[in-house]
């Protein structure tokens, strides 16, 4: 589903927001996106959250600490930012526009509430929101991931339904069944918003409602 075009410069990259329920899907498709494609990047969030194993600085995320935090804040340098399990979570305002600039096409992973701030601020970014095939196999996918205990795969699958039911505000939907078929419609959008031509999908809109009304 397309909901408009973009008549942006073509001299600057383009921001595209891109959202999912957690268990969806949407960072492995992020990430074999980028790496095959060397003029786009994700946008590296910053976090009060600590460091875990494996993680570099400026790479997973930007660490700092919640009173930097709160005077970035304070001086509004985020697009958006939000508290998730009692950490921060922010996207730099200066850090993306200095990577657009760049001519560098730039992709934030959020979710519905940080998508509508950018798109208020930014309103010529794209957005695109990967669904899940059913709720049955989001339980599935997180289950199998063994991330969390039982009663919060439950309290993610609940808060599915609630990210989901903001999919009219995104302009484009994908349904991430089958994962080269979901990437190659990815890589298919963001070839069309370069080119700046239209994108024609299904209406995907009774599918979503099939699913949000599943138990």
């Amino acid at each position: 589903m397309n909901n408009k075009s973009n008549n942006k410069n073509n001299k600057a990259g383009r921001l595209i927001v891109i959202s999912a329920p957690s268990g969806a899907g949407k960072t492995t498709l992020v990430k074999a996106l980028c790496e095959s494609d060397p003029k786009l990047m994700v946008s590296v969030s910053h976090t009060t959250r600590p460091r875990r194993d494996g993680e570099t600085d400026g790479i997973a995320y930007h660490f700092i600490d919640i009173d930097s935090f709160m005077e970035m804040v304070d001086s509004d340098q985020f697009l958006e930012h939000a508290k998730v399990f009692d950490k921060y979570y922010g996207t730099s305002r200066n850090g993306v526009e200095s990577q657009l600039n760049e001519g560098k096409d730039v992709i934030l992973e959020i979710d519905w509430q940080g998508a509508a701030r950018v798109r208020y601020l930014m309103p010529d970014c794209n957005s695109i929101f990967i669904l899940p095939p059913s709720l049955h196999a989001l339980e599935t996918r997180l289950t199998e991931r063994d991330d969390d205990d039982p009663t919060t795969v439950q309290r993610r699958l609940r808060d599915a339904k609630n990210e989901i039911s903001h999919y009219k505000e995104y302009d484009f939907l994908i349904i991430n069944d089958k994962f080269e078929a979901a990437l190659s419609e990815l890589r298919d959008i963001l070839a069309s918003l370069r080119e700046n031509r239209q994108v024609q999908q299904a209406d995907l809109s009774q599918f979503v409602a099939g699913l949000i009304a599943e138990t």
